[in-house]
């Protein structure tokens, strides 16, 4: 859905339960316009959209948010400074074709976004 017009997965790398993605922001993506008009930033709900679809990049499945048991907004994601992003997932498997996961997405040194909750496979 966000995948190639707002952002686009640059570098990737999964190894041992854990995923780390370089993003390239689409700073001139139209979502930016209205997300606010003069002052763009990523909206809060894009970064749990990029979180769930590097997730199915990786393993080549669609997957549907389970449960979000912590999400956390620590930082404004401005694409004109910051348009380079890094995620780190790292995932654990669980009964019924569910996936627990614990991401953090970082621009520059900045943690931006938290998440801790569970995927399900469809």
């Amino acid at each position: 859905m966000l995948k190639d017009a707002l952002f686009k997965i640059t570098l990737s790398d999964h190894q041992e339960c854990i995923i780390k993605a370089t993003l390239e922001l689409n700073k001139n993506n139209e979502i930016f316009i209205g997300h606010f008009p003069g002052q763009p930033i990523l909206p809060g709900a894009c970064m749990l959209q990029i979180v769930k679809e590097v997730l199915e990049s990786t393993f080549n499945i669609p997957f549907r948010l389970k449960k979000a048991d912590h999400i956390k907004f620590l930082t404004l994601i401005d694409p004109g400074i910051h348009n380079i992003l890094q995620l780190t997932l790292s995932y654990s498997s669980t009964d019924n074709n569910n996936v627990y996961v614990i991401a953090n997405l970082i621009a520059q040194k900045d943690i931006c976004f938290k998440f801790r909750g569970s995927f399900i496979a469809l």
